[in-house]
């Protein structure tokens, strides 16, 4: 858990051709196999979980809902399974290229922007992340984090986690306070 607190700030970044969009991060969940139910690995190794069974430095990509993909970092050690949910960033590059990605149009207005990243599901449409982005390699080219300066401990609030129905008592949702870009709940 002490991963996720961290993240927030660090820059995520999305190379596509010659564009690198990216944001800096504000809201995530973490998650832990061996303790918490909510997990994709409380059940074991499966096809679609393995990657989170894998060193820490990889991107696990999902596809939930029947419509959305969501995006982890992968943090343990081989065979640990935690991974770190990318749930909201606040947009800082190529934003026309997010608003093209998620709106299939150029939207500038606030509340298209400020929605624009608000969410797991969101962020990975605004980047072009999907299946085939499961399982990069989070030190090279494509997909990256960038180091910035770290989140005061007073403006990072804790709070349970959004959207699950086992192991709902963990408050492992960490996200910038008062941040526009965090997701609603």
């Amino acid at each position: 858990m002490d991963v996720a607190p961290d993240l927030l700030g660090k820059i995520f970044v999305r190379k596509i051709k010659d564009k690198y969009l990216s944001g800096k991060i504000v809201e995530v969940e973490a998650y832990d196999g061996r303790i918490d139910e909510a997990a994709h690995t409380y059940i074991g190794k499966t096809k679609r979980n393995e990657v989170m069974f894998e060193r820490g430095g990889l991107l696990y990509v999902y596809f939930t809902y029947g419509m959305y993909f969501c995006c982890n970092v992968v943090t343990g050690k081989k065979d640990q399974p935690t991974a770190v949910l990318i749930r909201a960033i606040e947009p800082l590059t190529e934003i026309d290229e997010m608003s093209m990605n998620r709106f299939g149009e150029i939207r500038l207005d606030k509340k298209s922007y400020l929605n624009l990243t608000s969410g797991p599901g969101k962020t990975c449409m605004a980047l072009s992340i999907n299946r085939d982005e499961n399982g990069t390699d989070l030190s090279g080219d494509d997909i990256f984090i960038l180091d910035a300066e770290p989140v005061a401990q007073n403006h990072i609030v804790s709070t349970t986690r959004i959207g699950i129905k086992k192991s709902v008592d963990l408050p492992w949702r960490f996200c910038i306070a008062k941040n526009k870009f965090v997701s609603k709940k």
